[in-house]
């Protein structure tokens, strides 16, 4: 499945991806999902804000147990975050239905829409509009690179920007939640395991910094005579970097936006985005308002903001309990192509399972990158997380990876996982 994902939105030159939410590349990936959904007999819904539902079983009977991820990339980013998490949901109840499971409760698939951010500046749009923590009035005034809003760009794809919000009909059918993500760091690489367990998304946001000067001619301007707003914007960059080394935390100005934007000419007009985080709420808020003191004229306006999300404890343990530390190699050999449910992925949640009940626990691990579950977690849904191992910790790149027997170890863990739950 991945595979056949591989040419949506890449970009040849850097062979990384360009998915942008509603992006001509975006709906071709629906359509890829709700293909997939119709091959394996589930019903698909799409809700009020654009997200996707998948379900096996009736989920106004009971409220169901829910896996999946996004599709949705930051520019440039990689093959796995997000996909990897749709895929794997895919092939765990692929998993089930071979051994003959038939769950207890609904199961259903989700595929939240632009959960990265990338063209409206919000991250987890679809899930926070969900549960009501974006309003509607702001997020339809968010605005991309072109100008054009979501409310613009949501009518263009045939949807009905009035209907956007909060959704207690849709939030009612999840009685539960676990994702499956890549790994976007390190912290498996040395512990002997492919596949781990959240305990917790750390607090970050997102700033916009506004830096205003005069434009003018890069030639005939003297230095003494400009009002240059590069000069105060990297000071801000230098600033941001040492506040965070002294707190501990992580800062990033990952965009900037010079306006006129000619080589031969002062800018009048410096927008950059500061990207913060760290596992403490107030070290992550203190670095934001002493850069932003630091910064003296700048507009700063924040654009979003998590709080911690510390994933409930009973819960991760019971998971990371049942999928065992499964180490190098238990996944077995998982089958590929047609048929990647049969007999060898079937053998894989088997050495899961044997994992778990003669093992240790699975590793327990926090995250500083930002997640649908961390929103619906927040707001009240049991939620929880498994990471598949990632060798280099690169994400967010066109180089990020996952070898394919962890991912195969990942997607029985997660058949091990919902089996349990829907029991």
């Amino acid at each position: 499945m991945l595979d056949e994902l591989s040419h949506i939105g890449r970009d040849p030159s850097t062979n990384g991806y360009v998915r942008d939410a509603w992006s001509a590349a975006d709906l071709e990936l629906r359509e890829w999902f709700r293909g997939e959904a119709a091959k394996r007999g589930l019903d698909t819904r799409e809700d009020r804000n654009g997200n996707l539902w998948a379900w096996w079983g009736d989920p106004s009977r009971e409220p169901g147990v829910v896996t999946g991820s996004h599709l949705d990339s930051v520019r440039q980013g990689g093959a796995f975050d997000g996909p990897l998490g749709v895929v794997s949901a895919f092939a765990a109840l692929d998993i089930l239905k071979n051994r003959g499971i038939s769950p207890n409760r609904p199961l259903g698939v989700a595929c939240f829409t632009d959960e990265e951010g990338a063209r409206f500046g919000v991250p987890c749009m679809g899930s926070r509009l969900l549960t009501g923590a974006l309003a509607p009035g702001r997020a339809l005034g968010l605005t991309d690179d072109e100008g054009d809003t979501l409310a613009d760009v949501l009518t263009g794809a045939g949807r009905d920007p009035r209907a956007i919000g909060r959704d207690d009909p849709t939030l009612a059918t999840v009685g539960v939640f676990v994702e499956l993500h890549v790994e976007q760091g390190r912290r498996l690489a040395g512990q002997g395991s492919p596949v781990g367990v959240a305990s917790a998304i750390w607090p970050h946001g997102r700033w916009r910094f506004d830096f205003r000067g005069q434009a003018n001619h890069a030639g005939t301007t003297r230095l003494e005579d400009r009002d240059d707003p590069m000069l105060p914007f990297a000071r801000m960059v230098l600033a941001a970097r040492e506040a965070a080394a002294r707190r501990g935390v992580v800062a990033t100005v990952g965009k900037v936006r010079v306006s006129p934007g000619n080589a031969n000419a002062v800018p009048g007009l410096v927008s950059a985005w500061l990207d913060a985080r760290g596992a403490i709420e107030r070290d992550v808020l203190d670095l934001v308002t002493e850069v932003a003191e630091l910064a003296a004229g700048a507009e700063v306006r924040e654009e979003s903001w998590t709080p911690v999300v510390d994933f409930d404890e009973p819960f991760r343990d019971r998971l990371a309990t049942l999928i065992g530390a499964t180490g190098e190699g238990a996944a077995g050999e998982a089958a590929t192509g047609e048929g990647a449910a049969g007999s060898a992925a079937e053998g894989a949640a088997g050495g899961v399972a044997e994992g778990a009940t003669g093992g240790a626990a699975a590793p327990i691990l926090p995250t500083g990158a930002g997640h649908d579950a961390g929103i619906l977690a927040s707001a009240g849904v049991p939620s929880a997380m498994l990471f598949v191992r990632n060798p280099t910790g690169v994400s967010h790149s066109p180089q990020e990876h996952a070898e394919q027997a962890d991912c195969e170890a990942g997607v029985a863990a997660l058949a091990t996982v919902l089996e349990d739950l829907c029991r």
